[in-house]
């Protein structure tokens, strides 16, 4: 008896890594049966992962002025929650204790290099859309409570365990408690429980509640989070855009991702995405809306911004150092893309527009270490000048070469 149809096997929330595949299959098979569709705890991400950075100086960097930091402590006989934001200090951690509490430290990925490393095991992903990594410490029990978050987010663990708790039940109420500073839910059945041991990471789409606390000791986890912005975020950029660029009268998700040709590009599927997710965009044509996004999506949501050099540097400087076989490293703040719109290339750099040559913008966005050697050409020193002076790209001798 021969069968009009066969049916598909139920696709697997548990899979085993490796070195050579770290998401436990390909990045287009990734894409295509989990990105924004369902979660998957990949077990072995990491063989052998060692966090990059020490618990003391995380500690230390949220005591810094800049850093955007938050100490989470639970009172579990009373059930309450205390929410302190940064900048800590050491009598904040001396009154901590030794079990239910975390820090959360944003954007560390901006601060130490060794941790921006985790982001080259995410190539497949354009640039753009990556937004942090977010490192979570805590002592046995601490967690934030059963929550959601409106983003992609890969959790790698990277010392202890932490358990986690998921559901994948989409009529899980989205309600939230009155009583808690925190965003967290005010119901939450679990539908799948793992420990996660160092090298794990569980990937969640948006919209997937879940629960993770610290189990049996000190624990490290690294949040490898996405930029998603709402589309209330996209209308009101849009519309200030429009009300500065364009006469009176002229008045984002990517379920369908797939692996990233050319290093921070915003290419033409991000582009109807774009129109689609915002409806006065329909209205505009592909160079005005690329135009828009371009500057949108690279400027930096905290308004932090790199700092200019305080003596510009001239064009024939610049051109020895070059020759010199000098590298040029992105600044941290510094967020990057481009577009190619016929023959002409234009690429953005914290809302600032600048032409240049779609190889020279794919090298800048793809690389946060660029080495020689440059392209000499007259309108690609004078964009990377542009970029020098502005703050965006700093200008580093290598290692074992003279100047």
């Amino acid at each position: 008896m021969t069968l009009s149809h066969t049916s598909r096997k139920p696709l697997p929330i548990e899979v085993h890594g490796s070195a050579n595949l770290p998401l436990g299959m390909t990045s287009a098979q990734f894409l295509r049966d989990y990105w924004q569709k369902r979660p998957l705890l990949i077990r072995n991400a990491f063989p052998g992962f060692e966090t990059p950075i020490a618990p003391e100086d995380l500690a230390g960097l949220a005591c810094e002025e800049g850093a955007l930091s938050r100490l989470i402590q639970h009172d579990e006989a009373r059930e309450r929650w205390k929410v302190k934001t940064g900048p800590l200090s050491e009598s904040d951690f001396a009154k901590t204790g030794n079990a239910n509490w975390t820090l959360l430290v944003q954007d560390v990925d901006k601060w130490d290099m060794d941790v921006a490393a985790l982001l080259d095991h995410f190539p497949f992903l354009p640039s753009w859309r990556v937004d942090d990594v977010m490192i979570s410490y805590a002592e046995p029990g601490g967690g934030v409570g059963a929550h959601v978050d409106q983003y992609d987010v890969f959790l790698l663990q990277g010392l202890g365990q932490r358990h986690w708790a998921i559901s994948t039940d989409p009529h899980t109420p989205k309600a939230f408690r009155s009583d808690v500073e925190l965003k967290q839910l005010a119901q939450f059945e679990p539908t799948h429980e793992w420990l996660l041991e160092p090298g794990d990471m569980l990937y969640l789409p948006p919209g997937i509640a879940h629960d993770g606390v610290a189990f049996g000791g000190p624990c490290m986890t690294f949040s490898v989070g996405m930029r998603a912005p709402s589309k209330g975020e996209l209308v009101g950029d849009l519309a200030d855009y429009l009300a500065e660029h364009l006469s009176e009268e002229q008045r984002y998700a990517d379920p369908d991702l797939t692996p990233a040709k050319r290093a921070g590009e915003i290419d033409k599927a991000a582009l109807q995405r774009v129109r689609a997710a915002v409806p006065l965009a329909q209205a505009l044509d592909d160079a005005t809306l690329l135009d828009w996004f371009g500057r949108f999506i690279t400027r930096y949501r905290t308004a932090q911004a790199p700092v200019p050099p305080a003596k510009p540097l001239s064009e024939a400087a610049l051109i020895k150092q070059l020759q010199g076989g000098a590298a040029l490293l992105r600044h941290p703040w510094s967020r990057m893309a481009w577009v190619q719109a016929g023959k002409r290339c234009t690429l953005y750099a914290n809302g600032q527009a600048y032409p240049a040559s779609s190889h020279l913008a794919m090298r800048l966005c793809g690389q946060r270490t660029i080495p020689p050697p440059f392209d000499g050409s007259n309108d690609d020193i004078s964009v990377l000048l542009a970029l020098i002076n502005d703050g965006h790209l700093i200008v580093r001798r290598l290692r074992g070469r003279n100047a």
